[in-house]
Order: C-alpha cells, then structure tokens, then sequence
C-alpha cells in the first residue's frame, strides 16, 4: 500500500530548511499572481500556487490555482492525486466536471475564469490523457480498456506527441 499525505498543521509555518532563522515579510509574501487579470489568455492558463512556488505553505495543507479559458479553451481530465479540490467559477462559465472543465463559449470575447481550491500544499496534477496515452502502457490493452481497436489508440497518441523540432 502507498499513501501520500501533508505533515499534520502542528505549527504556524514551516521555515526553509537552508535558512530556518532568516524568516521575515518576504517569506509570507507572494506576488505571482500581480496583473494576472490585465490580459486575457489565448490558450488555457493554469497558474499554481502551491508550496513549489510558496514555499510558505509547506505544512499549511492549502493551495490555490486561477484557471483562465479563452472561447473554446479546455483543462483536459485530470486528477489531484494529494488531494481534494474545490472550484469557484468567477467569470463566464464553463461545463463539465470538476476534474475537467471546458468554455464552450464560441465567442472570444467571453472567456471564463476559476479558482481552485485544494486541501494540500502539493496537491500534484496528473494529466490523464498523457497519463493513458503517453505512458508506455501497450495499444492492445488500452484498446482492450476503451472498447476500441488499436488504430484508434494510436491515432490518440500521435495526438499527444510533443511536436517535432
């Protein structure tokens, strides 16, 4: 058995390692997220806040990411292995659920925007199309899994090629 959890909140914070006494404003102070709203995306933007880039959550067991959808934009299926989610739609609105979601709006003056809430500091992000289709996993079985044949398992993964230099 695997199991993967956050440290228990017994304290504040957790300083850094490499520097315990130098704790000060700064460490407290996150500023990744300044001007995040003045320009619209063009593609799908997903930016974390999670103890990779704050470090002053470590041991907190939250995280946050703002999700931004142009029209037409999409957060493909996915889990959070270290943890459960919650998402507030804030602009626009979106469809499905919430472990995928998709701005059907056809118009590109209507993006959607959502903040995700999570109970971990790492929460983890594990994409499942790649995840199925680009993990080695052989054709015959995921053609088998999905109740298809394997020319369609691999028109899915030269799909999910990155693309050639």
């Amino acid at each position: 058995m695997v199991q993967a959890s956050d440290p228990d909140i017994l304290s504040d914070f957790i300083p850094p390692s490499s520097n315990p006494n130098g704790v000060d404003g700064n460490f407290f102070t996150f500023t990744g997220l300044r001007g995040i709203f003045n320009q619209a995306p063009t593609t799908f933007k997903d930016t974390k806040v999670s103890n990779a880039e704050f470090p002053a959550l470590n041991g907190q067991s939250v995280s946050l990411a703002i999700l931004q959808f142009p029209a037409g934009g999409v957060n493909p299926p996915l889990t959070h292995p270290r943890a459960t989610g919650l998402l507030f739609v804030v602009g626009g609105s979106l469809e499905g659920l919430v472990h995928y979601q998709y701005n059907a709006n056809a118009n590109a003056n209507e993006p959607a925007t959502a903040i995700a809430a999570f109970g971990s500091a790492n929460p983890g992000t594990a994409l499942l199309p790649i995840t199925l289709f680009a993990s080695g996993v052989d054709d015959e079985i995921l053609a088998k899994s999905f109740k298809t044949d394997v020319a369609t398992i691999q028109k899915l993964k030269a799909g999910l090629a990155p693309p050639k230099a």
